[in-house]
């Protein structure tokens, strides 16, 4: 059956009661005890757990301590002192003088002043002359439209109207600023010179030339050579060894699945569950493969729920249908 192929991939030996199951113990089944509270249709589990183990690092003692005669050699120090060459002694020397250059400016032509008479400033302006004053003058119009006489001749009008009194432009000139003097001066004209000129004086100095020393180096001895006891320390190696976590044993009896509700449909409905839980089962294609197996058994770890089979509490979990 697909399903005892998953209990194989994990390592679980499942022993199974069927739905024909009886109060009385079959001689095929290791236990004294069955299931309580069985029921025809319904099928149940016992599964055994083998012995888990981890692998972890342990110190063995590789070569024991020992001690050893280490010769210390003769300790020597290099030592320095200062040796005179040549004793010291007084000179005199004469330091001459020394110059420097400066610079000067010297006038060559005197400040000029010359007084200027700036001309005053007029703008010219336009102003109206009144030729002839206003006056009333008769004057001759058209035929008047109330005369109904054939000839137009036999009419005539006459309106005394006023003349305008006539104008000419005439141009003037009116002062804006009044004329005025005003003073250009020239600036005086330098030119800069440059001499040589005494910074100090010649002098006589006394100099104090100091002794000459030099450094004169010699080995001496600290310590003689000596011989000194060294302990060595053990040696110790880095092995693996398998250690027992938990002892392994059977299952409580369990309802699964039973074999004929295990098909094809019953599977994809189990992966697709998976997938929608975050697991992967891989292709949902109703095969109970490694990796549908794999994901199962990491959801029944994650979520508390019995190992080793397809049983009901982890279908309903999962949402399907048992």
């Amino acid at each position: 059956m697909r399903f005892l192929k998953l209990a194989s991939a994990w390592a679980l030996a499942c022993l199974f009661v069927s739905n024909y199951a009886v109060a009385q113990i079959s001689s095929e089944i290791p236990f004294d005890d069955l299931p309580e509270n069985y029921e025809y249709g319904k099928c149940y589990a016992k599964c055994k757990i083998a012995d888990q183990y981890e692998t972890v690092s342990v110190q063995k003692l590789a070569k024991d301590a020992s001690v050893k005669l280490v010769n210390i050699p003769a300790e020597h120090k290099t030592v320095s002192e200062q040796v005179m060459v040549k004793e010291g002694r007084t000179e005199y020397r004469t330091i001459p003088a020394t110059y420097k250059t400066i610079t000067e400016k010297v006038q060559i032509e005197p400040e000029k002043k010359r007084v200027k008479t700036i001309p005053a400033q007029y703008r010219t302006e336009t102003r109206k002359v009144m030729i002839s004053p206003a006056h009333g003058d008769w004057v001759k119009k058209k035929k008047s439209p109330n005369c109904f006489s054939s000839n137009p001749e036999d009419c005539y009008v006459v309106c005394y109207e006023e003349v305008p009194a006539k104008y000419s432009t005439e141009t003037y000139q009116v002062l804006v600023k009044e004329a005025y003097t005003t003073e250009d001066v020239t600036p005086a004209k330098y030119k800069t010179i440059t001499k040589k000129v005494i910074d100090q004086p010649a002098r006589v100095e006394e100099v104090t030339i100091p002794p000459v020393y030099k450094t004169v180096t010699s080995k001496v001895m600290v310590s003689p050579e000596s011989t000194r006891q060294e302990t060595v320390p053990a040696v110790y190696k880095t092995v693996q060894e398998k250690r027992l976590v938990s002892k392994g044993g059977y299952t409580v009896w369990t309802e699964i699945l039973c074999a004929a509700k295990t098909g094809t449909s019953k599977v994809r409905s189990i992966q697709r569950a998976l997938k929608d839980n975050g697991y992967d089962p891989g292709p949902i294609d109703g095969i109970m493969g490694v990796k549908t197996q794999t994901a199962l058994k990491q959801f029944q770890t994650d979520k508390g729920l019995p190992l080793g089979n397809l049983n009901i509490k982890t279908l309903t979990a999962l949402g399907v249908e048992g």
